[in-house]
């Protein structure tokens, strides 16, 4: 390899290390500010935070076009909107979010640990079927079942899968499940979301218990 091929690959390798930066720097962002709005924002101050989010999602889905991390927490975003505010949107939201994650899928299928799987399962199940919506829990278990299998330990797939499993009223599973998800480790960077989804679970184990 001559001088100037080394110095081009000198050159690429240090392009591509700082837009790895970046992209890690930005989904940081954007995960802090998904935490801030869904868990500690005041009702009345949520739609104007998720409006900011999600129009920060969408710069970092133009910003990295052919990542899938960005599309994945746009998809979060617009779902986590979609259930907090409601509204007549809210099917137009979670239909976009399938969209991006389908995109996500075909660039990345375990892209963030598993979340695409995640993310599908937990709108299937919680998406209305037809003809309102697209919801159908043969594919929520499908996906469900795929995100444990990327990250069977994770925090987000034990907890949507003990969700769905309480939905569909099998409550002893569900217990499993969720009783996985209290028990998974912190994941780093993200003490807020961490405690804000230990307190959801804590309420669908209280739930599925009752059901007993």
């Amino acid at each position: 390899m001559n001088i100037k091929s080394l110095i081009l690959l000198g050159t690429l390798l240090g392009s591509n290390s700082t837009a790895f930066a970046d992209l890690n720097t930005d989904i940081l962002s954007i995960q802090h500010q998904w935490a801030k709005a869904n868990y500690d924002t005041p009702a009345v101050a949520q739609e104007q935070a998720f409006k900011n989010l999600i129009t920060f999602g969408h710069k970092l889905v133009e910003r990295y076009p052919d990542r899938a991390e960005p599309k994945v927490w746009l998809a979060i975003s617009l779902s986590t909107d979609a259930g907090v505010n409601g509204g007549f949107s809210a099917l137009g939201k979670v239909k976009e979010a399938r969209r991006l994650l389908d995109a996500a899928e075909n660039i990345e299928p375990t892209a963030l640990n598993g979340s695409i799987y995640t993310s599908l399962g937990s709108l299937y199940y919680q998406v209305p079927g037809w003809p309102i919506g697209f919801g159908n829990d043969d594919k929520a278990e499908v996906y469900l079942k795929k995100a444990l299998a990327i990250n069977p330990q994770g925090i987000d797939p034990n907890y949507f899968y003990g969700d769905f499993l309480l939905d569909s009223g099998n409550y002893v599973q569900a217990i499993t499940y969720l009783t996985r998800a209290s028990q998974a480790p912190g994941r780093p960077g993200r003490p807020l979301a961490d405690a804000g989804r230990r307190t959801q679970i804590e309420k669908k184990l209280n739930k599925a218990r009752n059901k007993l």
